[in-house]
């Protein structure tokens, strides 16, 4: 039982707002020592645990990229394309990168987006010169509010979409729990029954970012001449 001592260490650590990746270090020493192993194997153990998902760290190659994008004045041009589209919002704007990206994850194209190589240096700009265009520069909480907004259309249609595709870790997950508990299925069927959930995601968030059009307003400013 003292190997479940990692629990309340990561649970603590957590609820006290320490920093993530300390509190899951110190619980997984915690977890080990409890187990009756020495420091050295729990440091191994961890190692090991690392060298066989570094394949996480990939992500960070993505940050210089990014970078030189932004030096390269992509944000710029960026904010000239959404000045010429006289129609569009901020809701608008990210219903229809909501769109692309359930869409391409639907069909296997999970890389496509992504909070560091996309949202972040393309959309929260793009979304950001909507807000300023159409309703004012407005406060720093509206604009993070945006910000939020971008990142969660991403996480929306990556999530729901890629149930879609059968060739994914999620539907493959899916089938073999339902293996292990002796209902056998086909990864098809299982896309195929994620297809309305997607769906009905697609319709609830579009509606959530269609409120938050309302939230912003749609019209410009008020000129000063206007107020008298």
């Amino acid at each position: 039982m003292w190997s479940l001592i990692g629990i309340p260490v990561l649970v603590g650590g957590l609820l006290w707002k320490r920093d993530p990746i300390l509190v899951v270090a110190a619980a997984a020493f915690a977890t080990g020592l409890g187990g009756g192993l020495d420091p050295l194997a729990v440091l191994s153990a961890l190692g090991k645990a690392f060298n066989d998902a570094r394949y996480v760290s990939i992500a960070f190659l993505v940050l210089p990229v990014v970078g030189l994008a932004e030096r390269a004045g992509l944000q710029a041009r960026s904010r000239e394309l959404v000045g010429r589209l006289k129609a569009l919002t901020v809701g608008r704007l990210l219903i229809a990168y909501l769109a692309i990206r359930q869409l391409s994850a639907a069909v296997g194209m999970l890389s496509l987006g992504g909070q560091a190589s996309m949202v972040r240096p393309l959309i929260a700009p793009m979304a950001e010169s909507v807000l300023a265009l159409r309703a004012g520069e407005g406060d720093e909480a509206r604009r993070q509010e945006v910000r939020a907004q971008a990142a969660a259309a991403d996480t929306v249609g990556a999530f729901f979409g890629e149930d879609i595709f059968v060739a994914l870790g999620a539907v493959l997950l899916v089938q073999g729990v339902l293996e292990a508990n002796g209902l056998h299925t086909r990864p098809a069927t299982i896309a195929l029954w994620a297809a309305p959930t997607g769906l009905a995601a697609f319709i609830i968030h579009a509606v959530r970012l269609l409120r938050l059009d309302a939230r912003l307003g749609r019209g410009r400013p008020a000129a000063a001449g206007d107020a008298e």
